[in-house]
């Protein structure tokens, strides 16, 4: 199972890395950025009622040139994990639970005018876009019960919005993700690194 996800990953890593790295003649400024985020992660709905608080990573690539500034295209490979929550133990079967969830998102990522600009750049940013999850749950139960313990496997697509605030290389957001049944909000400290910038 983990050998099949990283295979996943890796096609997806090499697919984004080699289209962008083809010659792209749109505008005459350009630029690709990378960008690491890493934060907490909230259970919202019925996800919530088996799960508490995560915790998440992801690596970005985003995309924009003079044509399309001040929105950015980007694609974000993301892995979230949900330890299972101690009330829920209490009133089921279960001893364990868990879910961990492996992402990609494609997108666009706006830029508003600045707030600030003479301390330090701080501008509103928006997002949205498409997402695609594998999701894997651990489930394990008392042992009185008489019950396997099993790994579910599910493939779910659905969708993201974001807000917050950026200094351009480093941001701060928030992100809605819907999933069916699976849904949750993430806070992220985000770092972003220019891998080429022409004019």
């Amino acid at each position: 199972m983990k050998f099949r996800l990283l295979n996943i990953f890796l096609f997806a890593f090499i697919i984004t890395t080699a289209a962008n790295a083809q010659n792209l003649e749109f505008g005459k400024a350009k630029g690709l950025f990378m960008s690491i985020g890493v934060g907490p992660r909230f259970p919202v709905g019925q996800f919530s009622n088996r799960i508490s608080l995560g915790m998440g990573i992801d690596l970005a690539f985003s995309y924009t040139d003079n044509k399309y500034l001040p929105v950015f295209l980007y694609t974000k490979f993301g892995y979230q994990h949900f330890p299972g929550d101690m009330d829920f133990y209490k009133n089921s079967n279960y001893s364990a639970f868990s879910s961990t969830l492996f992402s990609i998102d494609a997108g666009a990522r706006y830029f508003f005018n600045p707030l600030l600009r003479n301390i330090v750049l701080l501008m509103p940013i928006a997002e949205v876009g498409l997402s695609y999850s594998f999701l894997e749950n651990y489930h394990e139960f008392k042992l009185d019960k008489n019950q396997n313990n099993f790994f579910e496997s599910i493939s779910k697509f659905g969708f993201h919005v974001g807000a917050g605030f950026s200094m351009f290389l480093l941001d701060v957001m928030t992100n809605y993700y819907y999933y069916s049944n699976s849904q949750f909000i993430s806070f992220d400290l985000r770092l972003r690194i220019p891998i080429f910038v022409t004019m």
